[in-house]
């Protein structure tokens, strides 16, 4: 499946898309901070998505992957306006949304706005506020004067610096304060053994949802990616529930 890119006003996001059954509910794949479509996940689901013809879109933010813009430019307000161009304009009827990571965040603003296309939510170690909960409120004071100053940090490890500017602007998109309807059933996967997101994370969420169709599912064995065989079987589980 080739590459196609959908244009915007100012950025160009490259995607892929699959067609499916018209009667079934599509599926549209949200990755994490700095990663992008050709992520484990993301794969996993065009190949399970395509053996059983169930419409798939699976695509990169701004400054992310194939399409254009800067990375340390982006914002949780600009990749919102991405995914919401995406999902308006390259999906058609009820969608389940898989959401990794930050794309958990943007996936349940996404329920928020267009909660009428609504199939189901599926986060997989979902992290939304994750610049204010996982970020700022962690940092210490050296390294908050540091951002301060600097406009930018890289936490040990991390394959990309977290700019002041996504962490201030990230603060109009905050769901964690307050309840959240999410119009559709929910499915919260989250590894134990998660070093980015904590554990309990999941259960935090869905203590805000207004939804009784709520579940979460710790993986015992799981890190932060849960993409080992045994989670990706787990995720097609999930996502199958629905069809």
């Amino acid at each position: 499946m080739s590459v196609e890119f959908l244009t915007l006003a100012e950025h160009r996001l490259a995607y892929q898309r699959q067609v499916g059954d018209a009667g079934k509910a599509g599926v549209i794949f949200l990755s994490g901070f700095a990663s992008d479509m050709e992520g484990t996940k993301a794969v996993f689901l065009n190949d399970y998505c395509a053996a059983r013809n169930i419409g798939y879109v699976r695509f990169d933010y701004r400054g992310c992957g194939q399409s254009s813009g800067v990375f340390t430019d982006g914002t949780i307000g600009g990749w919102l306006e991405d995914t919401l161009a995406v999902f308006d304009q390259l999906t058609t009827g009820p969608q389940i949304i898989v959401g990794s990571s930050m794309g958990g965040w943007l996936g349940l603003l996404v329920t928020q706005l267009r909660p009428e296309r609504f199939k189901a939510f599926i986060g997989v170690a979902a992290a939304p506020d994750f610049t204010e909960i996982l970020v700022w409120e962690k940092l210490t004071a050296v390294q908050r004067a540091a951002l301060l100053r600097e406009g930018e940090i890289r936490e040990d490890g991390a394959h990309a610096p977290m700019t002041l500017k996504l962490i201030e602007e990230g603060r109009h998109h905050l769901i964690m304060n307050k309840p959240l309807r999410v119009p559709c059933p929910m499915r919260l996967l989250q590894g134990r053994l998660d070093s980015e997101v904590p554990w309990d994370y999941a259960h935090k969420i869905a203590a805000h949802v207004a939804q009784e169709d709520v579940r979460v599912m710790v993986v015992e064995n799981g890190d932060h990616r849960l993409s080992t065989p045994d989670d990706l079987a787990l995720l097609g589980r999930v996502v199958g529930e629905f069809f």
